[in-house]
C-alpha cells in the first residue's frame, strides 16, 4: 500500500472510530484551519484557493447549523443563529475575497473549538 493510500485509510479509521464529541471538534479543527487558509490565499491574490477553502468551510458550517438538535438544550437556537451568521459572512467574503471578514469568523469560532475540545477532553 502507498504512503497516500496509508494515510487516507488511517484518516477514514480514526473518523469511523471517534467519538460524536471528537467528530464535532474534527469538524471545527477542519473548518479552522479551511479559513486560515482561505484568509492567507485571499491575501496572496490567489482567488481560485482562496474561495475553495472557504467554501469548504461554508460546507461544514452548514454541516454543523443542519445536525444541531434544537431540543438537544437552551442555547441550541443562539448557536444556529451563530452559524447563520458565519455562514451569511462567509458567502460574502468569497463573493468579495475578503480575507478580513474571513479572519473575523476565524476569530469568532476559534474559541467555540476550544470549548467543544474542552468538552470533549472531559467527557473521555
Amino acid at each position: 500500500m502507498t504512503a497516500p493510500n496509508l494515510r487516507d485509510r488511517y484518516l477514514q479509521d480514526a473518523i469511523n472510530t471517534a467519538s460524536p464529541a471528537k467528530l464535532l471538534v474534527m469538524l471545527y479543527d477542519r473548518m479552522i484551519l479551511d479559513l486560515g487558509q482561505g484568509e492567507e490565499a485571499f491575501r496572496n491574490g490567489d482567488r481560485e484557493a482562496g474561495s475553495a477553502k472557504v467554501m469548504h468551510a461554508q460546507e461544514i458550517v452548514l454541516e454543523l447549523r443542519t445536525t444541531l438538535d434544537m431540543d438537544a438544550w437552551d442555547g441550541a437556537p443562539g448557536l444556529a443563529s451563530l452559524y447563520g451568521f458565519v455562514l451569511t459572512e462567509l458567502i460574502g467574503a468569497n463573493i468579495a475575497r475578503d480575507a478580513d471578514r474571513v479572519a473575523s469568523c476565524r476569530t469568532l469560532l476559534e474559541p467555540l473549538r476550544d470549548a467543544w475540545r474542552e468538552a470533549a477532553s472531559a467527557g473521555t
